[in-house]
This record gives structure tokens, C-alpha cells and sequence, in this order.
């Protein structure tokens, strides 16, 4: 009987193409999961990979117990997390993808009580602003805005993703504010370029009485990342629109001023994103109402709206 390791290191070995790539989304060394799939394969008596030193190639033997193997090996797995989730033991690398912003400044400082409710539970986060492929690099969870639903990831909504027009005071001295986001393009522009597309984000903004307007912001500064946006504003360096996720502390705290009070970016939701199953990892359900609950109890929703007080 083959152990659920062999075969696991086998599966993921093949759905991502290398050793190390499963290593990361098992949680092991490479050279584990290499020597669980040389076990497998002598136990088996036939090949099933063509390794070579950039990639592995599936035989056509190795292609066809895949396939076979797939839907018992799902099977297998939440059966093992229905017993977790039985016993109330969450267990295992919890790895988790998250904007470096909002993960440091909202969700880090939560992970004390989860650890302490949660000792089995190892982290592995990854602080980064982009869509990560959940699936195929072995996260559990990301949390993040406007993710493309691929097949089998669900999201569960935790607050708005508003962005608002922002500036330092030390910026708008002397100058006249913007009545529309048509007269942003009187100002030095501080400008979002897409790590994913590599285009320069284009944002409608919209009133509170539902009139919506493109605003024209001058490309002065181009920059990949929220919190460098955040940082250049408060600098005096020009107009930023930014999440109120990402500026409300620097809003309270008078370092930055926001413009077109009445005006915003409405850019979806922050959410939660996982794969779905059947039955969720323990440590993974265990993080995901963690979080959520969290969010519920700071009003999170509520102070990362842009009509918020």
C-alpha cells in the first residue's frame, strides 16, 4: 500500500513541473519529495517521470496513473481534513498570499491570538502585490481585491476596496483643490503601473449621487506599489489615488489631505479568496473565520468605505 506522502509528491510533482515547486506547496525539501516519488516509482516497477535538469516530462505511464489516481486522491485528502476537523486540531503550513499593506498594518497583528488558539498551525505568508495562481503555488488563502475568479477558487467579502484622491497639505499650499476629477490634471499625477499587465491603471470615479468621471492625472511619478504611492504623496510629490484601507492612518494623522471629498474609485472588494472543496483544511477554515471575524469587530467594513467618518 503506498503512503499518502509517495502519492501526494507524485501529484503535485506533476501538476507543477518540478521537485522544488512541490516542495513549497507540501511544505517539504525538494529532495523529500524527489525521494517519495523514486519510492513510489520502485514500488510501482515502471517510470513516471522524464527528468531532466530544467523540468519533469510525464511518461505515458506516468500520465495515465495521474489520471487514475486524481479523484481517490482528493477523496483521501478530505477525508484526513474531516477527521481534523473532527478532532478541532487545525495542524499543518498555513500558507497564505497578502498586500503588504494592509497584511502588515491589519492582519499581522492578529497572528498572536490565532497562534495561541491555533499551536499546530505553522506560517508561511507572502507579503506581495499580485494575484498569485492559489492552485497552482500551493497557497491556502489570499486575500487582496479584485482577483480573477479561476476555476475552483472561491472569495468571501471582508470590506470595500475604495480609492480616494489624496495630496499632502504641504502639496496643496497655494493651490487652488480640485472641483471634479476632471481638474486633477492641473496636478503632478502619482501613478499605479500594473505588475500584472504593465499598463498604467486607468479609474473611473464616481460621486455620491452616482455621476461618474475618468479623472485625467498627469503621469509624473510611476510607480508598482500602494504604499511607495503613499509614501511619495505624503512626500509632497503630487495627487495619489489610493486605497482608504491604505491612507486612512496617514488621513488622522494630517500627513495627507483627502481631495473631491464627494468622489471615489469603487474597486470591488477586499476579500478572502481559497480553493473550494468539499471540506476545507482545518487551518485553513480555522484562518479564514478568524480573519472575518476580526474585520467584523473593527468595523473594518465600515472604516475602509469612502463616505466614512
Amino acid at each position: 500500500m503506498e503512503t499518502l506522502a509517495n502519492l501526494e509528491s507524485f501529484a503535485r510533482s506533476a501538476e507543477a513541473g518540478s521537485f522544488s515547486a512541490a516542495a513549497r506547496r507540501l511544505g517539504l525539501t525538494p529532495a523529500a519529495v524527489s525521494r517519495n516519488v523514486a519510492l513510489l516509482e520502485s514500488n510501482l516497477g515502471v517510470r513516471l517521470f522524464l527528468r531532466s535538469t530544467r523540468k519533469l516530462t510525464l511518461t505515458e505511464a506516468g500520465q495515465r496513473f495521474l489520471v487514475e489516481m486524481s479523484g481517490n486522491l482528493d477523496a483521501l485528502q478530505a477525508a484526513i481534513a474531516s477527521v481534523s476537523r473532527g478532532r478541532g486540531e487545525p495542524a499543518g503550513v498555513l500558507k497564505v498570499s497578502l498586500p503588504p499593506t494592509i497584511g502588515t498594518a491589519y492582519v499581522l497583528p492578529l497572528l498572536p491570538a490565532f497562534l495561541a488558539s491555533n499551536p499546530l498551525v505553522r506560517i508561511d505568508w507572502h507579503f506581495d502585490n499580485r494575484q498569485v495562481d492559489l492552485i497552482g503555488e500551493g497557497y491556502d488563502a489570499a486575500l487582496g481585491g479584485g482577483f480573477d475568479l479561476a476555476s475552483g477558487v472561491v472569495s468571501r467579502a471582508l470590506a470595500p476596496a475604495h480609492l480616494v484622491a489624496v495630496a499632502s497639505p504641504a502639496y496643496m499650499a497655494g493651490r487652488e483643490p480640485p472641483v471634479d476629477p476632471g481638474h486633477l490634471a492641473q496636478f503632478d499625477g502619482i501613478v499605479m503601473r500594473s505588475s500584472r499587465t504593465g499598463r498604467v491603471q486607468q479609474r473611473t470615479m464616481r460621486d455620491t449621487a452616482g455621476n461618474e468621471m475618468l479623472p485625467q492625472l498627469r503621469e509624473t511619478i510611476v510607480l508598482n506599489d500602494p504604499a511607495a504611492m503613499r509614501e511619495a504623496a505624503i512626500l509632497g510629490l503630487g495627487v495619489a489615488l489610493l486605497a482608504v484601507s491604505d491612507v486612512r492612518p496617514s488621513i488622522e494623522r494630517g500627513e495627507l489631505t483627502r481631495l473631491l471629498p464627494r468622489w471615489y474609485v469603487d474597486a470591488g472588494s477586499i476579500s478572502i479568496y481559497y480553493a473550494t472543496r468539499a471540506l476545507l483544511p482545518a487551518k485553513t477554515r480555522v484562518f479564514i473565520d478568524f480573519v472575518a471575524g476580526a474585520f467584523e469587530r473593527g468595523r473594518l467594513a465600515e472604516r475602509f468605505a469612502a463616505n466614512s467618518e
